[in-house]
């Protein structure tokens, strides 16, 4: 087999990124090689990083499996030391082309990601279908959360010029794309290290104002102690900004928070959630959680299930805590790991009930659905919806939802194209 092929573990970033490394590895003319980017968020990540690994090589062993990404930055020596691995690239240096250069090249080539100071605003434009396609604005994080290894993978970060970040958006509309998404790791610090220290909301309007014919934007996970007076306006006043944000939010008990170093207060998840639905009544929220923090009692896990209802919470990515080495509170007192998994499992259950509740407050109305594929599609909200009936991705058709299962709303045949 001719040509490279690029596994992918982690975030809509490193698939981002990922197809970049394609163009960047073809550039050097690297062939008949895997690349591995991997994802450094839990311990289970690199796990199965490993594993993948070693099977590739089982499976084609005259290729050569470069590994990059996220875990090879922070743990370059777990990947040196598999015999598997012909060579181990950091984040900094996987979107060079200089990288996967054939030769004589060391073998493990990470330098310092603190080093960093830009981030390349032209990589490719964007991934995804025509129905929606994500575009990086940021990488990076400047916080540092006692639980996360991401700054110490990703470094500091680091913002694209609107101007490029605009330009990128008119091409990918011009070749089709309905929707676009503003994908980084911290993307609520975008503009903090460019002149005049921008916002998020302000890169916003410009992409509204600036690219009229882009009929949908979409944010992807921020933090909402970071939303700015710019933001919140574009929710309440511009009906092409999509009404779904996905907050991090990791706990829902103060004292865990202030042992995570987050920024935020049990009140003040509320608070803006409060805020955001008054500004705009169809909005839908995302969370990230975190089960079995250290030194948490049930009390605190308590209010980290009852967070769910108080901000009403759709949508629910649950992590059972991971130590990771390097972090503070890897050196925290640990809850035995059956605690961690029961919390887990409690939470996971919570969100299900929260979204089948979300589901059925949709059941007997007529809403606009972007088709992802045929008989899929989701809501401007991104509710998956279930459908029969004619459709090609990114066509956007009005439709009755008539019920919901565990996991979907359905809805009838399309009744009209949307304009």
């Amino acid at each position: 087999m001719s040509g490279v092929d690029v596994i992918t573990f982690g975030c809509r970033l490193n698939a981002y990124e990922s197809e970049a490394m394609k163009g960047r590895a073809a550039e050097a003319g690297l062939d008949h090689a895997v690349i591995v980017n991997t994802c450094a968020v839990t311990n289970e990540a690199v796990r199965q990083a490993r594993q993948t690994i070693r099977k590739l090589k089982r499976e084609r062993p005259d290729a050569p499996i470069i590994v990059t990404g996220c875990a090879a930055q922070t743990e370059p020596e777990t990947f040196a030391a598999m015999p598997e691995v012909a060579r181990v690239i950091g984040n900094g240096e996987k979107l060079t082309a200089a990288a996967y250069a054939t030769g004589d090249l060391e073998r493990v080539r990470v330098n310092d990601i603190m080093e960093l100071r830009e981030t390349g605003a032209h990589l490719i434009d964007g991934i995804g279908t025509r129905c929606r396609v994500f575009v990086q604005v940021q990488n990076g994080c400047d916080h540092r959360c006692t639980f996360c290894i991401i700054p110490y993978g990703r470094g500091n970060s680091r913002s694209v010029g609107a101007g490029d970040i605009i330009a990128q958006i008119r091409r990918i509309v011009e070749n089709g794309a309905v929707e676009i998404v503003l994908t980084g790791v911290d993307i609520t610090s975008w503009g903090t290290d460019l002149p005049g220290t921008p916002k998020l909301g302000d890169l916003v309007s410009k992409i509204l104002k600036l690219v009229p014919e882009l009929k949908r934007l979409r944010l992807s996970s921020l933090d909402a102690v970071e939303a700015d007076d710019a933001l919140l306006r574009g929710l309440a006043e511009e009906e092409r900004l999509m009404p779904h944000l996905h907050l991090s939010l990791q706990a829902g008990d103060d004292m865990i928070l202030k042992r995570m170093k987050r920024r935020h207060s049990r009140a003040d998840a509320i608070r803006f959630c409060d805020q955001v639905r008054r500004l705009r009544p169809d909005i839908a929220f995302g969370a990230d959680l975190i089960a079995g923090f250290p030194t948490e009692t049930d009390a605190m896990f308590a209010n980290s299930i009852k967070l769910v209802k108080e901000c009403g919470i759709a949508y629910t990515h649950v992590f059972p805590f991971s130590a990771r080495k390097g972090t503070p509170a890897a050196r925290m007192p640990q809850l035995d790991g059956t605690i961690v998994k029961t919390r887990a499992a409690q939470l996971r259950a919570t969100g299900a009930a929260a979204f089948a509740h979300h589901l059925r407050t949709h059941v007997g109305r007529t809403a606009e659905v972007l088709v992802e594929n045929q008989g899929f599609g989701r809501l401007t909200d991104f509710t998956p919806v279930a459908f029969t009936g004619p459709g090609v991705a990114g066509d956007i058709f009005t439709m009755s939802l008539t019920s919901s299962d565990e996991r979907r709303l359905i809805a009838t045949p399309a009744i009209r194209a949307a304009a």
